[in-house]
């Protein structure tokens, strides 16, 4: 007779082993990373700093360099290629003096075609206006004729008149010479009223043209300074720097082919990381070390489109002594962004980049234990303490890198 064998649970003993590989993947992770590791360190390869109590300021340090104060680009005015150069990098021009001849055939082509339209506009007009002139004369001329024959009338008037009084002339010849008086006078009046209103018209027209010939005369005039713009000229007087005409090639309208720096001052010129874009504001002052002696300087220009990372800050030398200055001398500023204030200071180092600022370790009798910090705002030298430790107490402010995992180091000497 058969009997059933039990079959067992191979799931309840998968559980079990899996439950205990947790456990014991636990105990180790504990005693791996969180025991209290000690590491022997050499005091030669660390650096120790005390945390004082003293004045902070917050400062930031960067590289400047000396410009002139007032520069002017040099723009092409009328595109073209250059014909002669007849300056050269670096001269000192006056205002007005020619720079630099260029030559285009289809704009001067075009500008001929245009002075030749504008002189024939202007030559119709005169036309327009010398007829209109004679026309007013032939006028005038009428009415000298009409004025002749009343004079005419009236005088066979007043003849006819006593002849008829006298009853010698008939009546029906009296009443031909009253007739032709009349005539000629409304004859006249209506020439004179005609000649006045044409005199009121024509002086209108007159009016229009002159204007016209006003706005031609300003654009011929506009179209021959062009013509002269082929020659570029100095705007200013300075020194030439950047100029970079070559012979032969093409300009286009606008293009900068050099830059005119005004011999009148000087300023500093720097290039600063994007961080400081809000912090960086007009007329905040700074130093510079020129050879050994402190020289005040202050912000003046802040340019806030960021380029590779970097924005432009120009800064005034603020001082009334005479600084012997050279374009293109390199100074490092410390430009100050709050005032001086008492505070707990901490040397800078290597270790904020390895812990973010959140613990450092802080050294008692060869042994360094770790400690959580509040870090608050920093300069080039110092980090400003908020908490966490003492006036005198000593840090190690070098790299951590090596230490992450150390809960203290006992430094050997």
């Amino acid at each position: 007779m058969d009997r059933t064998i039990p079959r067992k649970n191979r799931k309840k003993v998968k559980i079990i082993l899996i439950s205990v590989g947790i456990i014991a993947l636990g105990f180790i992770s504990y005693f791996t990373f969180f025991q209290n590791i000690a590491l022997n360190v050499s005091k030669k390869e660390i650096r120790i700093r005390a945390v004082e109590e003293n004045y902070f300021e917050e400062y930031i340090s960067f590289q400047s360099q000396v410009e002139p104060l007032h520069s002017l680009l040099v723009n092409i005015t009328e595109g073209g290629a250059v014909l002669e150069r007849l300056v050269e990098n670096g001269s000192i021009v006056e205002k007005g003096q020619p720079l630099v001849r260029l030559y285009n055939p289809s704009t001067e082509f075009s500008f001929m075609s245009q002075e030749a339209s504008l002189i024939e506009q202007m030559n119709n007009l005169n036309v327009n206006k010398m007829n209109i002139r004679n026309q007013e004369l032939n006028l005038t001329k009428d009415l000298i004729s009409i004025e002749y024959d009343y004079k005419n009338a009236e005088l066979q008037y007043d003849l006819n008149k006593k002849l008829h009084d006298q009853e010698i002339l008939s009546e029906s010849d009296w009443n031909k010479t009253k007739e032709a008086l009349a005539y000629q006078k409304k004859r006249k009046a209506l020439m004179e009223e005609s000649i006045q209103k044409e005199k009121q018209s024509n002086a209108l027209q007159v009016k229009q043209i002159d204007q016209s010939l006003a706005v031609i005369n300003r654009s011929l005039e506009q179209l021959r300074e062009n013509k002269q713009n082929f020659l570029l000229k100095a705007p200013v007087s300075g020194r030439l720097s950047s100029f970079e005409a070559i012979l032969g090639k093409t300009y286009n309208a606008g293009e900068s082919i050099g830059k005119l720096d005004v011999m009148e001052g000087y300023k500093l010129v720097a290039q600063v990381d994007e961080f400081y874009l809000d912090k960086i504001l007009l007329k905040q002052r700074g130093q510079i070390d020129m050879k050994g002696k402190i020289v005040n300087v202050e912000v003046i220009k802040v340019l806030p489109e960021v380029k590779s990372g970097r924005f432009e800050v120009h800064l005034a030398f603020d001082t009334e002594e005479e600084l012997k200055l050279q374009e293109g001398t390199t100074y490092g500023v410390k430009l100050f962004l709050s005032g001086k204030e008492k505070a707990l200071l901490l040397p800078k180092g290597n270790f904020y980049q390895d812990t973010k600022g959140e613990w450092v370790y802080v050294v008692k009798n060869n042994k360094a234990v770790r400690r959580n910090v509040e870090i608050g705002r920093e300069n080039p030298a110092y980090y400003e303490i908020i908490s966490g430790l003492e006036v005198g107490e000593q840090v190690i402010v070098s790299s951590y890198k090596d230490y992450l995992r150390v809960e203290h180091l006992n430094i050997e000497e």
